[in-house]
């Protein structure tokens, strides 16, 4: 096993994946540069991305849950909405994470430099500081955590400040009169939900039949009529051929089947239709990285790359692009690093979409089994019998096991209700473990919460719900 006190690695990226694998590195003894244009680590998903995203989401709820409050017998005055305010709070935010990783990098006594890195050879990196400033350093290892960026659609490229991707999304500048947010993925509905409680009519259009392609209908299906009150229009099936900024707004040219109105002016736009990896690094070349037809840099298990000294993390290896995913490929990586025997095979990544009502997945999908002609049974537990999601006015939710019906594992879970996020991760852990659906069935959850939908779904499994009739499972 290699003397991991005798190495040096620089990492290219201070994302969740650069500090994650940056901090267990220095926790293992090794000499690390971590690298980076930002002040402090954090990367997209901090200063750009999940947080910030997540603080507006959770501003969007308080004021849907205000609204829905007369269904209780409470009425609220119409919120005032101080936008100063609210993207100062945001920022406080972001800087309080980011800052706190900053003074972790010092405890750790991680050397970070602010500023970008180019390879001049496998193991020797030149770095460009913010001051201007270079040095050409030398390191045992590279790890590249070098991220992704949004991705864009040439035809619809416009020289407008109406024009927006996530990033400018994110910096909430106005509320807009109305928006239009050309995808139905996960980040185009989830900013898109945070306009529309602002006071934005959002339209949405996705190209293909329905929202969150990635996921089972079945989930979907409840996000959908809520997101039908929410937004203006939703119109999946359709494309958006051309924008034009005619100064007051931007025209918008649809074609699809169907269609109430061939175009229509908005005051912005918002193009998110997904991301591209960040792999068009300076001086690469000078390596033996391969970079597949898609962008994304090749890697074995390890996360090792063609060149024996350099390793990769995160979106820029390939799906799925979760920050979660990139934390546990730099541990990984840092491991096999260190000499230790690792392999990133996981059987369960959780998928979350942040809208309201949240949407989680992990293992395998129904949609996953039906393609591959796997036999499956899945065990459904509608939240409509849930007391807890009674008690929260949210009985829309459904909580469901994917399981093979031979062994009686877990192989899939999916939900979708409030706090669907919150609970996945029990899904994760009984994949992982290899757990039957008669473990999760015995596992005692507490009464009343929505944890106990996960239970239940196995119950169902057998036909033993205790709160659903299903017939016995014999």
């Amino acid at each position: 096993m290699t003397d991991p006190q005798s190495l040096s690695i620089a990492i290219i990226g201070a994302g969740p994946g650069g500090y994650a694998a940056a901090f267990l590195a220095a926790d293992l003894g090794v000499k690390v540069t971590l690298i980076d244009p930002e002040v402090n680590p954090g990367g997209v998903c901090l200063y750009r991305g999940c947080i910030p995203s997540k603080a507006l989401l959770h501003v969007a709820k308080l004021i849907e849950e205000s609204e829905q409050s007369k269904n209780w017998g409470i009425e609220f005055a119409k919120p005032q909405i101080d936008l100063a305010r609210l993207r100062a709070w945001k920022e406080g935010v972001v800087k309080k994470l980011t800052g706190g990783l900053g003074i972790l990098s010092k405890q750790r006594h991680v050397e970070y430099i602010q500023g970008t890195a180019e390879f001049e050879s496998s193991n020797t990196l030149r770095i460009t500081k913010a001051d201007r400033t270079e040095v050409i350093l030398s390191f045992h290892r590279v790890i590249i955590a070098s991220g992704s960026r949004p991705a864009v659609i040439p035809s619809l490229k416009v020289d407008s400040p109406r024009l927006m991707d996530s990033t400018g999304a994110l910096k909430l500048e106005d509320v807009p009169g109305s928006l239009l947010v050309v995808g139905g993925g996960y980040i185009g509905l989830e900013l898109g939900s945070v306009y529309a409680a602002l006071g934005t009519r959002v339209t949405v259009v996705e190209m293909l039949s329905g929202l969150l392609p990635g996921a089972d209908r079945d989930l979907v299906l409840p996000l959908h009529k809520r997101l039908e009150k929410l937004f203006e229009t939703i119109l999946p099936n359709t494309t958006v051929s051309s924008l034009k900024d005619e100064g007051h707004g931007i025209r918008a040219t649809f074609e699809g089947p169907d269609l109430k109105e061939r175009d229509k002016i908005f005051d912005r736009v918002l193009v998110s239709v997904g991301r591209k990896p960040n792999s068009e690094i300076a001086g690469l070349r000078n390596t033996q990285v391969k970079v597949g037809p898609r962008g994304f840099i090749e890697v074995n298990h390890q996360l090792q790359t063609a060149d024996p000294s350099i390793y990769a993390i995160g979106d820029v290896v390939g799906e799925p692009m979760l920050a979660h995913k990139a934390s546990h490929e730099g541990r990984t990586a840092v491991e096999a690093i260190a000499g230790h025997k690792v392999a990133f095979e996981p059987n369960a990544i959780p998928a979350v979409v942040f809208t309201d009502p949240e949407v989680a997945w992990c293992g395998l999908t129904e949609t996953e089994a039906q393609k591959e002609n796997r036999e499956v049974t899945v065990a459904r537990f509608p939240w409509a019998a849930s007391g807890r999601a009674v008690t929260l006015d949210r009985p829309d939710g459904l909580t469901k096991l994917i399981v093979d019906p031979k062994s009686e594992r877990v192989l899939g879970v999916g939900i979708v209700g409030t706090g669907a996020g919150e609970l996945i991760a029990e899904g994760v852990l009984a994949i992982e473990m290899g757990a039957l659906a008669k473990d999760v069935a015995l596992t005692i959850h507490p009464h009343p919460t929505l944890s106990e939908t996960i239970m239940e779904s196995a119950e169902v499994f057998y036909g033993t719900s205790t709160d659903i009739y299903r017939p016995r499972r014999t």
